[in-house]
């Protein structure tokens, strides 16, 4: 899907109480440049996704003769991710001495109140329709689950897990909106009540089942395994219970609870400090 970038304004990204700080991680884009933020790396993804080429860390030199990076240059358009006050105070800097520089800042509401841009995002495509992109991380979009992963050893014994979820969702506009936030937030948390306090397991460990149970054996390293699991409580997987496979079961999941407008989802899991994958896919 290409598309031609059109910015209006400010990207607002809905905040949570973090129980992972972005200064524990670390950020890899698709070209290998070291990102600073989960925030940086959602947003080279969206642009790869969307077929724009961008430079990271890009230099310009301000009127008053000091240089500055900006995090992001997208044809002659520039995009300063708001992750602190520090970004802001650099942003507003740009803004104040290259008045005529179109640069815009994508991150956090409270700093892009005080910025002064305060809309969205949005790309126009081949046909001229407006196509924007939400993010939505809140502490209530979390789920918990146990899994076995046979082909890992430490975790090839039954464990547990409390993961966090964030949204990305990308869709035509609609009255100025992607998706309202609280149909977004609602729809979101209902997928994820459906996989909550489940046990996830690759379905092909599976060799007989009943009414109410599931008979899963497999040899691992640990030794052989031979599991009785309750039906209502347990959640086969098309592939092994990654989390990079969770992510797609929650895409697959939250697709057909979309509305039409909506053309790709992203979906981020934490499975602890420092560990967590991203899915970004196309839904129609």
């Amino acid at each position: 899907m290409k598309s031609n970038l059109y910015i209006s304004g400010f990207f607002e990204i809905k905040l949570m109480k973090k129980t992972i700080l972005d200064e524990d991680l670390k950020y890899i884009d698709g070209k290998g440049n070291l990102l600073r933020s989960k925030t940086e790396l959602s947003f080279s993804r969206l642009l790869s996704f969307l077929g724009h080429d961008y430079e990271y860390d890009f230099k310009i030199k301000l009127m008053n003769g000091n240089e500055v990076l900006v995090d992001f240059k997208v044809d002659n358009k520039y995009i300063e991710i708001l992750d602190s006050a520090q970004d802001l105070e650099k942003f507003n800097e740009i803004k104040k001495n290259n008045p005529d520089l179109d640069i815009i800042g994508i991150g956090k509401s409270k700093f892009g109140v005080k910025s002064g841009d305060f809309e969205t995002i949005s790309f126009v495509d081949s046909e001229g329709d407006q196509i924007g992109s939400i993010f939505l991380e809140d502490s209530s979009l979390a789920f918990d689950y146990a899994h076995i992963l046979p082909l890992v050893e430490k975790c090839s014994i039954l464990h547990g897990h409390t993961s966090t979820v964030m949204v990305e969702i990308i869709g035509k506009m609609v009255n100025n909106l992607v998706i309202d936030f609280s149909d977004a937030k609602r729809i979101i948390k209902d997928t994820l009540s459906i996989l909550d306090h489940k046990f996830f397991i690759n379905k092909k460990y599976v060799y007989k089942e009943d009414s109410l149970h599931y008979y899963v054996s497999f040899n691992g390293p640990r030794g052989f395994f031979n599991l009785q699991l309750p039906k209502d409580t347990t959640f086969l997987m098309p592939g092994e219970a990654t989390v990079e496979n969770l992510s797609s079961v929650i895409i697959e999941l939250l697709s057909s609870k979309m509305p039409p407008n909506i053309e790709a989802l992203g979906v981020y899991i934490y499975e602890g400090v420092n560990k967590g994958a991203h899915i970004l896919a196309n839904i129609r």
